[in-house]
């Protein structure tokens, strides 16, 4: 596209005349509207552009963003513009293209709210989403009692699935995780009961550190970032392909079908594989025992046995089975609850490992009272 494509005249003062002329395409670029610019700011008197397509030829999308343009620019300055001289497709464009709001206005808006608003907008949108959390969870309930009375809908393949998914694809990180962890409880303990003689003491601490808290704890934070992201960016892809809607519109609950067989894998795995990350984490305390206190293998085992009751192990085993209900509830919820762009799908995926792992300290923390109290 060359220059010559639009000409400036001006007939009387207050008035400029814009001719369009010849073939437009994007292919051979965009018209650089700074020539238009340069018209306006260098007479202030003009109050009226006239746009005049008489010898205008083929034209397509490159045409009305200059026009688009041309039209901002001129209102910006409170000049009055005249399509009257364009076809009626080119004007119905325009004013398509004008009618979307723009979006610089609500951002102002929220930029100029007090704190007070402030936070009353986050008190009540935090009430919004934890209403809106308990109805899920009791959609969740509800598909469960189906479930048990063999009405709940769902692909018994899916729940393979899933299963797969969160169990035996998970063993490597869970592996490197629950290793490394044993090893540093297991090194820091040495550090200081090295000091009274006590070394042999540290197969106590590793055993109990891990059966109780660091292997649910560390296992449920794992599948929260693994695991449940992976559940909020497929439920929510399928929001923005409008396949949610289409199981409703079947007759088809969301929850039997999407919900339950992914709350199921996490239900069945993640007691399984805190049972995995405990023996990975007492083989790494027992890595570092050997090697720096020269404690053997059957006597690390043995002061562990006879010092960590098999009470500590069960109770991590109940953290582990709550944990999984959290995650796949945290992971199912931001997926069945995301907007439908591809960046609501990423903020869901987000919101869920974030959503995951506070709601796992806070009910750890939670456990960890109850069992305090009644002296477990």
């Amino acid at each position: 596209m060359t220059e010559e494509v639009v000409t400036f005249h001006r007939h009387k003062q207050d008035t400029l005349r814009v001719l369009i002329k010849g073939d437009w395409s994007i292919s051979f670029g965009l018209q650089n509207p700074e020539h238009f610019l340069s018209h306006l700011t260098s007479s202030p008197e003009t109050q009226y552009v006239v746009i005049d397509a008489s010898q205008l030829g083929v034209w397509d999308s490159s045409l009305i963003s200059y026009l688009v343009t041309l039209n901002g620019l001129s209102k910006a300055q409170n000049i009055e513009v005249d399509v009257t001289g364009l076809p009626e497709g080119i004007v119905r464009l325009i004013a398509l293209a004008e009618a979307v709001p723009e979006r610089e206005g609500v951002a102002k808006q929220l930029v100029k709210l007090n704190p007070v608003d402030s936070l009353g907008q986050f008190v009540i949108q935090t009430f919004h989403q934890f209403t809106a959390f308990i109805t899920f969870l009791g959609e969740a309930l509800l598909a469960l009692g189906r479930l048990v009375r063999a009405k709940a809908v769902f692909r018994r393949q899916d729940l393979v699935i899933f299963l797969v998914d969160t169990g035996p694809s998970s063993l490597g990180i869970v592996t490197l995780i629950s290793v490394l962890i044993g090893m540093i409880l297991a090194f820091v303990g040495a550090v200081q009961l090295e000091k009274f003689g006590a070394s042999i003491y540290v197969a106590s601490l590793v055993g109990l550190a891990m059966a109780r808290e660091m292997a649910p704890m560390m296992t449920a934070i794992i599948m929260a970032g693994r695991t449940g992201a992976a559940y909020a960016a497929q439920l929510g892809s399928m929001q923005v392909n409008e396949e949610i809607d289409a199981l409703k519109t079947m007759g088809i609950s969301p929850v039997d079908y999407l919900v339950l067989p992914r709350l199921l894998a996490l239900i069945f795995m993640m007691p399984l594989l805190t049972i995995y990350a405990n023996m990975m984490g007492v083989f790494g305390g027992a890595l570092v025992s050997i090697i720096m206190l020269d404690v053997t293998w059957s006597m690390y085992l043995e002061q562990m046995m006879a010092t960590v009751p098999l009470t500590h192990f069960f109770i991590g085993l109940v953290k582990s089975l709550i944990f999984g209900v959290l995650v796949a509830l945290s992971g199912c919820y931001m997926g069945m609850n995301s907007g439908r762009s591809a960046s609501a799908v990423g903020q869901a995926a987000t919101s869920a490992v974030v959503m995951g792992i506070v709601l796992i300290i806070v009910f750890d923390s939670l456990v960890t009272i109850v069992t305090t109290v009644f002296g477990i």
